[in-house]
């Protein structure tokens, strides 16, 4: 938690693959580099129940690059929430910074992955159970609960 605005905060390693020709990250690998984020945080303790990792599937996904990063600026600082919360879906939001990038200075990458529920046996959409619910909100950020529908 960071100034009493609530995030998952992580480090994730850039590679030396990671870098495109102009020795950026390259922003196809940044999709990846946000889905090594988001694993820590959905298996982090405190989650009730598997059904999330094992069941939750990507529906849509939207990347805005605001600055550069390079491999010096490894590791990366990633912070995630929970922007909204419906009823079988979630929206998490993400910035990226730098190595010691500070968190008033704009994030050089700014992210949001719609994530939503699924069943692997029947594959099917499902409903977030109220335990699984109860997880995410506590990762909302003020102002983004207001947008939450059950």
């Amino acid at each position: 938690m960071n100034e009493g605005r609530p995030g998952f905060h992580t480090k994730v390693e850039v590679r030396w693959s990671d870098m495109d020709a102009f020795q950026h990250i390259n922003h196809a690998r940044m999709v990846t580099l946000l889905e090594e984020a988001r694993i820590p945080w959905l298996f982090r303790d405190g989650l009730p129940t598997t059904a999330l990792r094992d069941g939750c599937v990507l529906a849509d996904l939207h990347v805005r690059y605001r600055g550069q990063l390079r491999h010096e600026d490894s590791p990366l600082d990633i912070v995630l929430w929970v922007e909204q919360l419906r009823a079988v879906d979630f929206t998490v939001g993400y910035e990226v910074r730098g190595a010691g990038g500070s968190p008033e200075i704009p994030a050089a990458v700014e992210a949001t992955t719609q994530l939503a529920a699924f069943d692997i046996s029947t594959q099917r959409l499902r409903r977030l159970s109220p335990e699984e619910r109860g997880y995410l909100a506590q990762w909302q950020r003020s102002g983004s609960a207001k947008r939450s529908r059950g």
